[in-house]
């Protein structure tokens, strides 16, 4: 089943600028200056859409903007909230037509790392290709910008004395900047620029704040052989999927981890069942993207169907070395899925070690993105 390709190179065609660009990246990108940690690499920008602060705050204005949308009420920050890491905390989501989304809203935050999008695409693989599948796709419909509405959206966002201006000073030579493609590339730059870096864990690897006992114990056993965690949270981000400006060969990365079985033949419950939707192979059956972990402790629920409540149940899941569903029409032992990840094994955690890891979790919270006015909805008074 290969629609999700065939629909994202359909929907970015739709997306290209309507007016001549000889923009120039130098130009824009000595304007915008990356404020990281020693130990976060520099992201890889695309050469036809450089970060600027322009670029970026009409991306904001856009992200936060309902007019965007098909019915002109739904916006990119309805099912991405600031004080929850850019996550709703719902296990799906509501589109602008009411369908509700098949997948959980994944955080947005240090986004611009990922080499791959959603939770199971390999051929989503930048943030400009991403925003094209909520505000054109179909299935499910998200944001419902389609052939018959485009050009009243558009006309939306041109009624607006401020608009104009915005387009024209964060794309200075384009000749016509108001169109989607543009759109696509503001919004994207404000996503690339939303970054996660200032949790207790930072400010320790910094030398700006100790941790406590457990919060240390945490540490040591997310970094250890005995919960093993680190093998695919073991980034600077939590995550096993990395791309930076200097990046060569890249292993991307997806897993099945047990989570459903409900068949006893390695069977996930459609339309969630991974790279299989894509690849169609039975060994792609439940793999799915290793999410970053940073804010984990506010973007519950867990999972790629959002169908683990709290972090104590999502860590006795993986101690389990899989979910076993007694009952229902998702009935099934995860730990004998064929599919499954050998990383993923039985692994003795006492209470106060899941207390401990909890705790270490907790302090990947980054406040300051949580909070943070230049994130924040600029159409508020």
């Amino acid at each position: 089943m290969r629609w999700w390709l065939i629909a994202t190179v359909a929907m970015l065609g739709g997306c290209m600028p309507s007016g001549t660009s000889t923009e120039d990246p130098g130009r824009q990108e000595a304007a915008w200056r990356w404020d990281l940690p020693s130990y976060f690499p520099t992201p890889r920008v695309p050469a036809d859409n450089p970060m600027s602060e322009e670029k970026f705050q009409l991306g904001r204005a856009l992200f936060y903007d309902p007019r965007l949308s098909g019915n002109g009420q739904q916006s990119c920050a309805s099912c991405h909230h600031q004080d929850k890491a850019f996550t709703d905390g719902l296990s799906t989501s509501a589109g602008s037509t009411g369908e509700l989304t098949h997948r959980n809203a994944q955080a947005l935050a240090n986004s611009a790392w990922h080499p791959t999008y959603t939770w199971a695409n390999p051929a989503l693989v930048t943030l400009e290709q991403q925003m094209a599948v909520p505000l054109f796709g179909t299935d499910p419909i998200e944001m419902g910008v389609n052939d018959s509405n485009r050009d009243i959206v558009l006309n939306r966002l041109r009624s607006d004395s401020k608009y104009p201006q915005q387009f024209a000073k964060a794309f200075p030579d384009d000749v016509n900047p108001m169109h989607f493609g543009n759109v696509i590339k503001a919004i994207a730059s404000f996503q690339r620029g939303l970054i996660s870096a200032d949790s207790k864990y930072d400010r320790y690897l910094q030398r700006r704040a100790s941790l406590s006992e457990t919060e240390t114990r945490g540490m040591n056993l997310f970094f250890g052989e005995k919960a093993e965690c680190f093998h695919c949270h073991g980034s600077f981000n939590f995550n096993d999927q990395i791309v930076h400006a200097a990046s060569r060969d890249l292993e991307i990365a997806f897993h099945n981890t047990g989570l459903y079985n409900i068949d006893g033949k390695g069977g996930f419950p459609f339309p969630n069942r991974g790279l299989f939707e894509l690849t169609g192979l039975a060994t792609d059956m439940g793999k799915f993207r290793a999410p970053t972990l940073r804010n984990v402790a506010v973007t519950g629920p867990y999972m790629h169907d959002g169908s683990m409540q709290t972090l104590e149940e999502v860590l006795d899941f993986y101690a389990t070395g899989g979910r076993v569903i007694a009952e229902g029409p998702y009935a099934g032992d995860g730990r004998y899925n064929p599919n499954k990840s050998d990383l993923i094994v039985r692994i003795q955690l006492s209470e106060q070690d899941k207390q401990d890891l909890i705790a270490f979790l907790k302090i990947l919270t980054d406040e300051n993105l949580l909070t943070n006015p230049r994130f924040s909805n600029p159409h508020q008074p």
